[in-house]
């Protein structure tokens, strides 16, 4: 009897530490629970986990869950829910996730919970949050550590809301300013690109490891070519060899994924010599997935599955479009309409799919939603939102990004500082200038000090502050990004406009031009009936003839540019004093700009981006072939400004160059090193950076490859030494056979100010 009771007492246990064993137990590890739950899942459930789906028609118009309408829409579950975060304050998105998620985990069968997306370009879009300065503002500051606060920002703000995915950072190069998205990018450069998306991912992700609750899933996009289409018109082919993809377009998303383990990537629309992204298995399995040893979950981004249908017509139907964006190593359907992943639980029933694709696919997913312990804990922390929302330290981080992100173009005769103690009035004019601008994927409405406030603020007790439109750049400017129609103004209204402008700078002792563009006239182009490309660089409307007459009354005339883009401003870097160039400075934009206009902040943004004098120079950047060497007829080919420029209110020189004098060997690292000294009479940050050119090399390479960048911040007189490691990686390319090496020979060392003001120059012999 005791040896029954001792058996039975046996199987009892092992029956219990059977039951344990379930994809439920957070002990066990997360490969292990995927499977065991991917055992569990039917051919439906695993497809639904492969989709997004914008889910606001589940709830009511207060945010609270309709189940009815959920049963029908979402019956299985969702691998990817979008919901607007425009319309409800933030206490209520976060109570309306929460409501969502315990919908899925109480009244499915399996209780999974879904992803909740959002968009992270330069702040959470949603409402009440933290709006940065652009992309390609941030960029302009080349300080890696304040672009990973301010994701770490746009992260915490997510997360306590209940988003957990946001759909960024561009790691795209911006190398085609027609197209509408460049203000998305990093700027146009690989190495400065892959840095500052490196410090994004980081930021939304947190340090290597797991994600904690105060971070979100990062997805790396476009992947790949997407920002320098033919034409310049969003989606159109980009087509480009298996070299130039490697070295430039291709390098930012390895160091996304091999640097900072960014968990999602998204596929883009376009077409590669013939082949659509999201069906190319060369770009997605073969480099993405077997090279860079990728382990997370890769989404088509949106409709691009049903494009294959309906723009690229490899296919004519669902089925087949789904079938091959799966086999090609898809796992997440963004869909926009009905999608193509819907149809694939018939295909894998007739057998002409595999379920082991959908457990691949499903279980990419379902890894991250354990990796970010959504399956413990999916809910959003209300409390901790108030107070999140409450720290006013996100509104000195926005105005600290905008500061450092402002470019000092041009500056004669030390127009700027002003002194605020020689003005009794200054004239405030332009399209720009009386609201604030932000940029794509901002949340409506817009809330932020415009330029025109910031200098009332500043000038409150000083001065006194003159204000005219001057112009319209388009009409209908009340949803600008979402505005389908742009409208340009009547040429006789904005006459009259000029007209006003005049009088009141004739009344000034300085004129500050806010002039640009707006989010109408740059912008992603995401159909016919929203268009966001441009033919030309030129200032749109009369803005010209606004400067025209501005400057025509002889007083000191400050422009200062609110844009998407590069610009073609001839005249106006002729005929005026100084520029800025703001780009899109973000809620505290007009503090920052207020700061530096009159030297309390002394600027430090360098371009990102190379400055075309005219749009028939495209493509143009810095790191150009030597071939391309040839000027135009009647016209040079120099650039307007060039990648990496940015002047200050204070001097630096660079002396004391100091390169190895024995040779390294190819697989070696070196040090430069060189002196930095403030030489100007006011504190100042300097970003210095370092080129290279391969002198020769069996594949031609550029005269000229950024490869190392910092900012130093001196006080006036202080020097200091300022070194950079080249290590092997910095110095190889693709040679014949499409190997990476690093081929023995001269490199020219460069050290300077902008990629066309180096101050210092050596050569070290690779031996």
């Amino acid at each position: 009897m005791k040896k029954i009771m001792f058996l039975f007492a046996i199987s009892i246990l092992v029956i219990s530490c059977q039951k344990k064993l379930t994809w439920k137990d957070p002990s066990l590890p997360i490969d292990k629970r995927v499977k065991l739950l991917l055992a569990e899942m039917t051919v439906e459930e695993k497809v639904a986990q492969m989709q997004y789906r914008d889910v606001n028609v589940v709830f009511g118009p207060d945010g609270t869950i309709l189940p009815d309408s959920a049963k029908i829409h979402i019956p299985l579950g969702l691998g990817i829910a979008g919901l607007s975060g425009n319309v409800l304050a933030p206490e209520q998105f976060a109570a309306a996730i929460n409501s969502f998620q315990k919908y899925l985990l109480d009244s499915t069968r399996l209780g999974i919970p879904a992803f909740v997306y959002g968009e992270g370009l330069h702040g959470l879009m949603a409402r009440g949050t933290t709006v940065f300065p652009q992309a390609i503002a941030l960029a302009s500051s080349w300080d890696t550590a304040l672009a990973r606060k301010v994701y770490e920002q746009t992260a915490l703000e997510s997360r306590a809301r209940g988003i957990n995915d946001l759909f960024s950072p561009l790691m795209d190069l911006g190398r085609e300013p027609r197209w509408g998205r460049i203000e998305e990018t990093f700027g146009e450069d690989p190495f400065l690109t892959a840095h500052m998306g490196r410090a994004a991912i980081l930021g939304f992700q947190g340090d290597l490891g797991p994600i904690s609750a105060d971070h979100v899933v990062a997805t790396a996009k476009h992947y790949a070519a997407h920002s320098q289409p033919e034409g310049g018109t969003n989606t159109a082919p980009a087509n480009f060899s298996e070299r130039i993809m490697r070295e430039n377009f291709l390098y930012t998303f390895e160091v996304a994924v091999k640097e900072a383990d960014v968990r999602s990537v998204m596929a883009t629309y376009h077409e590669i010599d013939g082949i659509p992204c999201p069906v190319n298995a060369w770009l997605l399995k073969q480099v993405l997935r077997n090279e860079w040893a990728f382990d997370g979950f890769l989404i088509a981004d949106l409709g691009a599955v049903e494009e294959l249908i309906t723009v690229h017509h490899i296919t004519d139907n669902a089925a087949d479009a789904g079938k091959k964006s799966l086999e090609a190593g898809i796992d997440v359907e963004l869909i926009k309409q009905e999608g193509c992943f819907p149809a694939l639980p018939e295909l894998v029933k007739n057998g002409q799919v595999s379920e082991s694709l959908l457990d691949r696919a499903a279980g990419n997913i379902l890894r991250a939603k354990f990796e970010l312990g959504l399956f413990e804990n999916p809910y959003a922390d209300i409390e901790k939102l108030k107070k999140v929302m409450a720290d006013d330290s996100r509104k000195e981080l926005a105005q600290k990004a905008a500061e450092e992100s402002i470019i000092l173009l041009k500056n004669d005769h030390h127009t700027l500082p002003l002194d605020p103690g020689k003005i009794r009035k200054l004239a405030v004019i332009g399209p720009n200038a009386a609201e604030p601008h932000f940029g794509g994927y901002t949340s409506e409405p817009r809330y932020g000090v415009s330029v025109l406030e910031g200098i009332k603020a500043y000038a409150a007790g000083k001065f006194e502050v003159l204000y005219a439109e001057g112009c319209k750049i388009t009409v209908n400017e009340a949803s600008f990004w979402n505005n389908e129609n742009p409208i340009l103004n009547d040429p006789s209204k904005d006459r009259k406009l000029i007209s006003q402008a005049v009088r009141s700078a004739r009344q000034a002792d300085a004129v500050l031009l806010v002039l640009g563009g707006n989010e109408s006239t740059c912008r992603e182009a995401w159909s016919e009936d929203h268009l966001g490309d441009r033919d030309d660089l030129n200032l749109i409307g009369l803005q010209n003839e606004l400067a025209e007459g501005i400057i025509a009354t002889g007083k000191p005339v400050i422009v200062l540019l609110i844009n998407g883009r590069p610009l073609t401003i001839n005249y106006l870097q002729e005929a005026t004093n100084a520029i800025l160039e703001g780009w899109y400075m973000g809620e505290q934009g007009g503090h920052a700009a207020a700061r530096v206009l009159f030297g309390e902040v002394n600027p430090s943004g360098k371009l990102p981006v190379t400055f075309p004098q005219t749009v028939g120079q495209l493509p143009v950047y810095y790191n150009k072939k030597p071939s391309m060497h040839r000027n135009y007829l009647f016209r040079n080919s120099k650039y307007l400004y060039p990648f990496g420029h940015g002047l200050s209110y204070t001097e630096f020189s660079y002396t004391d160059l100091k390169i190895p004098a024995t040779e390294p060997g190819t697989g070696e690292s070196f040090q430069v090193s060189f002196t930095l000294t403030n030489t100007g009479d006011r504190p100042g940050q300097e970003v210095v950076q370092l080129y290279i050119w391969d002198e020769v090399s069996s594949v031609t390479r550029p005269v000229k490859e950024l490869k190392g960048f910092s900012k130093v911040l001196l006080k006036p007189g202080e020097s200091r030494e300022v070194s950079f490691t080249i290590t092997p990686d910095l110095l190889q390319f693709y040679d014949l056979n499409m190997q990476r090496v690093v081929e023995p020979g001269r490199f020219t060392i460069m050290v300077g100010s902008s990629s066309e003001d180096i101050r210092l120059t050596g050569r070290v012999k690779v031996g």
